[in-house]
């Protein structure tokens, strides 16, 4: 008689105890070679590198290095004292109870930056042991940097604009910006982490957030309003006009209620001292002015020049500003109308499910080009026009660079030359006159290819309604 199936498992207990280990390790084994073929092929590396689609992935890997070299960074290079100690001295003043403007000053001369830079500096003064702890400082401006790089790297991911070995070259290779980050403790970073968040605020339609945010950055450092005219014109086409009053009305009410002791106390030197555009630059500081005679530099004669070249650039990119954005505000109205949100919750019956027509993904990602190209050049061209820049100025607009030269018909060559050209220039120290020549000869070559965009009207907008369907 055949012996039973029990007692053939019982005579080989080996044989079924080891069958499901092997059958579960196979297809781990099978998926490890998938993966490890998929990371070394070429095609990977090339997508890595050349497909904006990619820039996630890149994002990541730049991430891990950023926080380990400003960690190194920190550890080895020396801190240079540059405006620490006369912020914190600024902030001592208000501390002490001296609110008015005129009365508050350090070192390096009286305050001069809105009331939001006086209590996140003064969160700071209270964090480093009244200024005394740099090392402290400098590991906060090191979190407040990374903060800065996923801002940013989520508009570069959303827009897909950017191959990303451009985002790696530009993250790693400015000494400048990791340094006005780390190692100086400059204000303007503060202001751009705020700007970039009210900006990602804004590609995700939250309206009041960036708002605030924007309004928020303001109150630490005037130049962010070189944003303002692209910003007004996106408020405009996308909210109406009742709309825009209510985002401005808000950004009103931040400035006031932020500033509000100060306006009690001296509201004149307030209005004069934190937004002073009349304020004369010491010439031995420009970065890009130092071709000129120190006496054309300080002539208000040049001052309303340059502004009335600020004017211009503006009325000549204003009306393809205004056909982006009202491209942009259209595929966003196609959007919420084709795809509301659903509140109720998902508890229908089998067959009202079948009887729902198929949704379709709208990628609306690739259409925040058209948004955030006015605001990137309505910076640029303040920064082309401004009196002066100095060397923490870079990071004003150092991480849109990419963007506004990849928005330009050159080639790849062209393109890298304009990022290298601007990174060497504003890396000379002191400034010469052939680095300030140059900073205005790529600034010049930039406007020049957005300029030609307007030839080329239909094209941002035909690539931005592609991607949305």
């Amino acid at each position: 008689m055949p012996p039973s199936r029990r007692s053939q498992q019982q005579a080989h207990p080996s044989a079924s105890s080891s069958a499901g280990p092997t059958r579960t390790r196979e297809p781990r084994a099978s998926r490890l070679r998938v993966v490890l073929d998929a990371i070394t092929s070429l095609q990977f590396w090339k997508a890595l590198l050349l497909d904006p689609g990619k820039v996630s992935l890149m994002a990541c890997l730049l991430l891990a290095v950023e926080l380990v070299l400003n960690v190194v960074v920190i550890e080895r290079v020396r801190y240079t004292e540059i405006d620490w100690v006369a912020y914190m001295q600024e902030v001592e003043g208000v501390l002490n109870g001296t609110f008015d403007y005129s009365k508050l000053k350090g070192d390096t001369g009286p305050l001069v930056y809105p009331a939001g830079f006086v209590y996140i500096y003064m969160i700071l003064y209270y964090a480093t042991q009244q200024g005394r702890n740099i090392k402290v400082a400098q590991y906060i401006f090191y979190l407040l940097y990374i903060i800065y790089l996923l801002l940013v790297f989520r508009i570069y991911v959303k827009s897909k604009k950017v191959p990303p070995f451009v985002i790696f070259l530009s993250v790693i290779t400015s000494y400048r910006v990791h340094s006005i980050f780390v190692l100086r403790l400059f204000n303007d970073p503060v202001a751009m982490v705020l700007l970039y968040a009210a900006i990602n605020f804004f590609m995700d339609g939250h309206w009041t957030k960036g708002s605030i945010a924007y309004s928020a950055a303001v109150s630490v450092k005037m130049n962010i309003l070189l944003f303002a005219p692209a910003l007004l014109l996106l408020y405009l086409t996308s909210l109406g006009l009742k709309g825009t009053v209510k985002q401005l009305s808000i950004c009103a009410v931040l400035q006031l209620v932020l500033a509000l002791p100060f306006l009690i106390s001296n509201p004149v030197a307030y209005i004069m001292g934190a937004f002073n555009v009349g304020r004369v630059f010491m010439y031995k500081w420009t970065v890009n002015w130092r071709f000129l005679p120190e006496e054309i530099f300080v002539d208000r004669g040049f001052h309303v020049a340059l502004l009335g070249l600020h004017v211009l650039l503006l009325a000549l990119f204003v009306p393809e500003w205004i056909t982006y954005l009202k491209s942009y505000a259209r595929l966003r109205q196609v959007q919420e109308d084709l795809f509301p949100k659903q509140k109720e919750k998902v508890t229908d019956k089998p067959s009202k499910k079948k009887n729902r027509p198929p949704q379709v993904d709208v990628n609306m990602n690739i259409t925040s080009r058209l948004m955030l190209l006015p605001l990137f050049t309505a910076n640029l061209i303040g920064i082309t026009c401004a009196r002066s820049l100095h060397y923490q100025f870079y990071v004003w607009y150092y991480h849109t660079l990419p963007y506004l030269v990849w928005s330009c018909p050159f080639t790849i060559p062209l393109r890298l030359s304009l990022l290298g050209v601007l990174e060497l220039c504003w890396n000379t120290y002191p400034s010469t006159d052939m680095s300030s020549a140059g900073i205005h000869f790529c600034h010049l070559f930039i406007l020049l290819g957005l300029f030609a965009n307007r030839y080329r009207t239909r094209v941002p907008e035909e690539e931005a309604n592609t991607a949305a369907t």
